[in-house]
């Protein structure tokens, strides 16, 4: 009878060891859902989070994980009421993806006062490992430092000394517009003027017609998503390629040259940190996704939210637990690897470094088949591919 008693506790008490050791994760994935950046986020970031959980099989070692989603609609106040309910009330842990910058940059603040954590794969202003930086934050794919040096760069290099801007009127666009015309600039060229669009637009014919009696060599596009498709969309019917001026879309996905056909995306440069048809590790996850999602392959943003969730549940393993300040400073001493991005680090200013790309957009001859879109034309190294860290004015860097 005693030796019965002591195998019951014995159960007990591993029963209790276990019910300790396991940790209740619950992720926030914040984008938008609805409108011009539903396609390159939206459902396919949630997919992607899952995604991510399942892959570590999070489950098998006692994080229990769960993933919720809110569309933030582009709008900084609605986007700024669902972080505080989701912290405040509904227990998440983490909010991830967040594009449109204006909703990322008060959600960084929200997250930092909350003492939570911001995987931010969606916006693109570089302002996030700024001025705005916070010990909270991991800006993980892209930002507007790094399509500014990339596409802008390359642009001049090739003879477009000669800019001018068509730019969307929030956050993102002022921060991209920023950026480009300071590499457009310390490369010797210059800015011609600049117009700003409403967030979103619909109708371009005006700003393009600016742009294109401005005579510069270059339009730059400092819009993204469905701005991006009707601004290239309207150029091509304007006839400025046609012309003799160049078109940047200094912020491209593979969803938009879908959406636009290679007939009209041909020949456009673009930066990214991420395609699908890079090796056998993106094929693979490629392919695994694009089934769980309607058929449309990853978007950087969408690979983003998946490397990001990944390496932010590896934290959590090693540290043993789901403290803020712990697995961040977990996240940022380990090095990151994944088979999207392959290995990298994380700054003390929360930039995430790997390398990124220069791809050009495929003529209608030269692709295989369908989301054949891209040729890599250089790959820029991690430690050029970012804005140095002395440069950001970080508050978190001495």
């Amino acid at each position: 009878m005693k030796k019965m008693g002591f195998i019951l506790a014995s159960t007990a008490s591993l029963l209790m060891a276990g019910a300790a050791y396991a940790t209740d994760v619950k992720i926030g994935v914040l984008n938008d859902r609805s409108g011009i950046y539903a396609d390159i986020a939206g459902e396919g970031s949630v997919i992607a989070a899952q995604m991510a959980a399942e892959d570590f099989k999070a489950a098998d070692k006692g994080i229990n994980v769960s993933v919720v989603s809110a569309d933030h609609q582009n709008k900084p106040d609605v986007g700024s009421n669902i972080a505080r309910q989701w912290y405040d009330t509904e227990n998440v842990d983490v909010i991830a993806d967040v594009p449109t910058s204006s909703v990322a940059l008060a959600v960084n603040e929200i997250t930092k006062e909350k003492n939570k954590i911001f995987l931010a794969s969606g916006p693109a202003s570089s302002d996030l490992t700024g001025k705005a930086c916070s010990p909270n934050t991991v800006h993980w794919t892209y930002d507007t430092w790094a399509l500014a040096n990339g596409t802008g760069s390359a642009m001049v290099a090739q003879g477009g000394d000669s800019w001018f801007f068509v730019t969307a009127d929030y956050a993102f666009g002022h921060a991209l517009e920023r950026d480009t015309s300071a590499v457009v600039e310390a490369s010797g060229g210059k800015v011609l003027g600049a117009v700003r669009h409403p967030f979103p637009g619909q109708d371009f014919s005006s700003f393009l017609l600016q742009a294109q009696g401005s005579g510069a060599k270059v339009v730059g596009l400092a819009n993204a998503g469905g701005d991006t498709i009707n601004a290239v969309k309207q150029a091509s019917e304007f006839g400025i390629t046609q012309g003799g001026q160049s078109l940047a879309a200094l912020l491209m996905f593979i969803n938009d040259v879908h959406a636009l056909s290679l007939e009209v995306a041909q020949g456009l440069v673009l930066t990214g940190a991420f395609y699908w048809d890079m090796n056998d590790q993106t094929r693979e996850f490629s392919a695994r996704f694009q089934e769980r999602n309607a058929g449309q392959k990853p978007s950087m943003i969408e690979a983003g939210v998946y490397a990001s969730v990944l390496h932010y549940l590896k934290a959590v393993e090693a540290v043993g637990d789901k403290d803020a300040a712990k697995v961040m400073a977990k996240m940022k001493e380990m090095p990151t690897d994944d088979p999207l991005f392959g290995k990298g680090t994380i700054r003390a200013d929360g930039r995430k470094l790997h390398d990124m790309y220069l791809f050009r957009v495929k003529k209608p001859d030269q692709s295989k088949g369908a989301w054949d879109y891209f040729e890599t034309v250089a790959t820029i190294p991690a430690d050029k591919a970012f804005r140095p860290l002395a440069d950001g004015n970080c508050p978190l860097v001495k």
